[in-house]
């Protein structure tokens, strides 16, 4: 990625995705200008934690541009997800319960189990693409600013 143009530009990165070595492979762009907001995946909740940083963001630093990364090197590991969770016989209850909510009661949600939930694949296309049109369309982003996908890997920037 490369620019010579003053614009403050926002990085959504997955939690294993390490700033630092991001930051050495951005060439043309000032670090006073980047902005970066970690989270586990690229799913952005209606009105979650990531999407109000991104909202106080965009208005409190004149952002201009949104970036959504997407790993493509496959580090988010589901059997880690599954064992930290799920093969956790203290939390079966817990999981059965937020289950019920999660299909009865809980509109961002609709239709999917804990364990979905939890399980998708945050690198996955569809995923990144929906937390991309979910920015675009939100009434409180401004309709001028622009979102795209990055794609990450260990070697470069797509």
């Amino acid at each position: 990625m490369r620019t010579t143009e003053e614009k403050k530009i926002l990085f959504v990165l997955g939690n294993e995705q390490k700033p630092d070595r991001f930051l050495e492979k951005l060439s043309g762009i000032q670090r006073e200008n980047i902005i970066i907001i970690q989270s586990y995946g690229s799913t952005i909740a209606p009105f979650g934690d990531i999407m109000r940083d991104m909202i106080l963001v965009v208005h409190l630093e004149n952002v201009d541009e949104i970036f959504v990364a997407a790993a493509t090197n496959g580090q988010h590991k589901t059997s880690e997800i599954e064992k930290i969770i799920f093969e956790n016989k203290e939390l079966q209850q817990k999981i059965q319960t937020l289950d019920y909510l999660f299909k009865n009661c809980m509109p961002e949600f609709p239709n999917v189990t804990l364990r979905e939930w939890f399980s998708v694949s945050h690198t996955h296309p569809d995923v990144v693409q929906h937390s991309i049109n979910f920015i675009r369309q939100h009434p409180l982003i401004p309709a001028h600013i622009k979102v795209s996908e990055l794609s990450l890997n260990e070697d470069r920037l797509c």
